[in-house]
């Protein structure tokens, strides 16, 4: 079955790796940190589902090679879109431009992407302005559970990674319901 869902891309803390558990350098690097539970299965069921996936994440490069790598979530990641390597942090479009671009995925094409982050203020208030679907993962408590604005409320809300499974499952038969008409928004 083709995916009628182009990407997906992902944030990293609070949202595969539990920023809690994270062991930093004094510099602010991180050393090591604990999945969330159930991410790691997300990861490996989104890759067998075929879709392409990107990091689009702030902070420091070697921060998510340390955190993401040992458990082989790094590597399943198509592409990275680094806060550290772009100079900019989310919510600017230049970090999310430069993994779509890497995707080749066209602005026409952005409502057929998802990203999924914890941060209203960042990934959600990012991908709404880019037109791409926002999905906010509620689990943590160290960010605002309440958007400051209209640009900052998601189109779907999940409380744990795997719950991402079937927002995918509602998206993609969305499309597949529709020729050309809007989806992705909440019902």
């Amino acid at each position: 079955m083709k995916n009628n869902i182009l990407a997906i891309c992902l944030d990293c803390g609070d949202t595969l790796v539990d920023e809690a558990t994270e062991v930093k350098t004094p510099a602010g690097v991180s050393l090591r940190a604990d999945l969330i539970p159930g991410a790691g299965q997300m990861m490996i069921e989104l890759k067998q589902r075929g879709y392409r996936l990107a990091l689009v994440a702030d902070g420091f490069s070697d921060s998510f090679t340390n955190n993401l790598g040992p458990s082989g979530v790094y590597s399943m990641f198509d592409v990275y879109a680094i806060s550290e390597q772009m100079g900019v942090e989310k919510p600017h479009p230049d970090i999310f431009h430069h993994a779509l671009k890497q995707l080749s995925i066209e602005p026409a094409s952005y409502g057929k992407v998802l990203m999924v982050g914890n941060n209203l203020e960042r990934d959600v208030k990012g991908a709404n302005r880019l037109g791409l679907i926002s999905v906010w993962l509620d689990w943590a408590p160290r960010r605002s559970k309440i958007p400051a604005d209209v640009s900052e409320v998601p189109q779907h809300t999940i409380k744990l990674p795997l719950d991402l499974l079937a927002i995918i499952d509602q998206i993609e038969k969305g499309f597949a319901n529709t020729s050309g008409n809007e989806v992705g928004m909440n019902p």
